[in-house]
């Protein structure tokens, strides 16, 4: 999957409420009502990262989880960040 270019990652990253882009990734920061609810999402994530095998890095703090995605393999943002990306949506 090829690297998105800077104007198509901002174009996408304005479609999805609470994403940012920066140090060629995408990221967003979570809250929820309580630790293990962010534990629940967590869960939820990695099994669908694992699914389609394409895995973010993960934060957890109390009561939030920050997402960050980016492709390790060729270092930057690729559809598959942005559709990821698109999966945290549902799974929330």
């Amino acid at each position: 999957m090829a690297l998105l270019a800077q104007t198509e990652i901002q174009s996408a990253v304005d479609k999805l409420d609470g994403w940012t882009y920066s140090d060629n990734a995408i990221h967003k920061t979570i809250t929820f009502d309580s630790y293990m609810d962010g534990i629940g999402f967590v869960n939820q994530l990695a099994e669908h990262a694992e699914a389609i095998n394409h895995h973010p890095d993960l934060t957890v703090g109390w009561c939030q989880v920050r997402v960050t995605f980016t492709s390790h393999d060729q270092g930057g943002v690729t559809d598959q960040c942005i559709a990821m990306a698109k999966a945290v949506h549902s799974i929330l």
